[in-house]
């Protein structure tokens, strides 16, 4: 395929991508910007699975809930790729072909339907930040902690009191422990998360952190509804219809396929 027809059909691929978030998504469109790969995965929320479109960039992961089945998309999420770190997981009972992306404000699981689909994503990522690398783009260092799901703990995690009605589930955002609201009344900026936002931290990150900082005074707030990052909130009644393969381009064609490895980018 010659380059002309190349960028125009990407072009068009992209802006059906970005269409699909409608007005409220931010504009994909922009020169030298690829679309690699689409496909669904399942993401971990903090209290249960749920299905998610993903598509990858050769410089940005976006991924967004599903509406009208798979036609249109929302709450669209855009990561750039030398924010993410990916972990392969083991496979066990109850978490199958799974892997963990972390970003500096947010970690979260998400798992594929097969062995093959699972490392297409995985390499086609890698792919694209090694080119990233090669263009002097530099990798990030700093990670947030990924979130244990609400049912993984009955008790507080720091003072093991049994979580109720009246004694919620809290998320410390430095550990991504479960806590309950007496072992979480400390609230710290925590920079490469959030630049301004004073988030929950358990005590005993609290006590860790003020260790470090040679027991720099760090006010705390006073109870405080707890705050809804909004990232972290997607609680949506969707529901995944029959599995398609994951998209990905083929650079040398310049066409779409199931293929599982990635190809040299398209020149």
């Amino acid at each position: 395929m010659d380059k002309l027809t190349f960028k125009k059909e990407n072009s068009e691929r992209i802006q059906m991508v970005e269409n699909s978030f409608g007005p409220s998504g931010v504009r994909l469109c922009k020169p030298d910007r690829i679309l690699i790969g689409e496909g669904r995965l399942i993401k971990q929320g903090r209290k249960k699975q749920q299905p998610k479109a993903f598509f990858l960039f050769n410089d940005i992961l976006v991924y967004g809930s599903i509406i009208l089945n798979g036609r249109w998309h929302k709450k669209q999420k855009i990561i750039p790729l030398e924010d993410i770190m990916v972990e392969d997981m083991e496979d066990s009972e109850g978490f199958m072909h799974q892997w963990l992306i972390r970003t500096p404000s947010k970690s979260f699981f998400v798992s594929a339907f097969s062995a093959d689909e699972k490392q297409a994503w995985l390499e086609h990522i890698k792919e694209c930040q090694s080119n990233l690398l090669q263009d002097g783009r530099r990798l990030g260092s700093n990670f947030a902690m990924t979130w244990i799901p609400d049912r993984a703990a009955e008790k507080c995690m720091r003072c093991f009191s049994k979580f109720s009605a009246t004694k919620r589930r809290h998320h410390c955002r430095k550990c991504g422990f479960l806590v309950c609201n007496s072992c979480s009344k400390e609230r710290v900026v925590i920079h490469h998360i959030h630049r301004t936002k004073r988030l929950r931290i358990c005590s005993l990150c609290h006590t860790e952190r003020s260790r470090q900082r040679g027991n720099s005074a760090e006010s705390n707030s006073s109870e405080e509804e707890e705050e809804v990052n909004v990232i972290n909130n997607e609680e949506e009644e969707e529901e995944l219809q029959s599995h398609t393969p994951s998209n990905w381009l083929d650079s040398r064609m310049g066409s779409w396929g199931h293929n599982f490895s990635p190809e040299p980018m398209h020149q």
